[in-house]
């Protein structure tokens, strides 16, 4: 009889013992974004440079700073909360300070980014020339690039999200709108203003 008890005994504690239950984390999950299909329409603005912007963005006026600069514009996405910062410069003589300029405004962002990589653009036919920088990691700013004509015309565009940057929840979004961006570059072309 004691036999019996103390198995039942070991038997109820080691069910006991049995029923503790050891989860496993679960990992960090994102929102799941929904992006529209990529469709295009022409710039409308009185520039010296004429692209295709996507039809769900807006095209808004630079006024960053009380400098106010000719033909600066923002490309907003306001569903994605990112931004696409176009200036303008016309060279002067000055055509490798832009550009190596350029290029410091990307690197810049090498002490947050694990690799910066970088994609040349060359249209021969509608004189635009240029380089896209791929800014990976945790950057402020995932995606810069620059195009000219290499002796009048100097555009710079910069993308920028209004959020924490977090390499892994923004690199859909990120992907998303570079496809926009280099679709930017292969539409772009220069064009002569009117005189008014």
């Amino acid at each position: 009889m004691k036999n019996i008890i103390f198995i039942i005994g070991v038997v109820g504690i080691l069910f006991m013992l049995s029923c503790k239950h050891h989860g496993t984390p679960k990992p960090r999950a994102y929102y799941r974004i929904s992006f529209p299909n990529h469709e295009y329409k022409a710039l409308e603005k009185e520039c010296p440079y004429s692209f295709e912007m996507p039809v769900y963005t807006s095209i808004l006026d630079d006024n960053r700073s009380a400098n106010i600069e000719k033909y600066w514009y923002n490309i907003y996405y306001p569903t994605l909360k990112g931004t696409v910062h176009i200036s303008y410069k016309t060279i002067e003589n000055n055509l490798q300070e832009m550009l190596e300029d350029s290029r410091k405004l990307a690197y810049k962002h090498s002490i947050k980014a694990d690799a910066i990589g970088e994609q040349i653009f060359v249209s021969p036919e509608k004189k635009v020339f240029g380089t896209l920088f791929d800014i990976k990691g945790d950057a402020a700013s995932s995606v810069q690039f620059y195009l000219t004509d290499s002796i009048e015309h100097f555009v710079r565009g910069s993308l920028y999200f209004n959020a924490i940057p977090n390499k892994d929840s923004l690199a859909p979004v990120v992907d998303f709108v570079k496809a926009d961006i280099i679709h930017l570059m292969e539409s772009f072309e220069w064009k002569k203003l009117q005189k008014k």
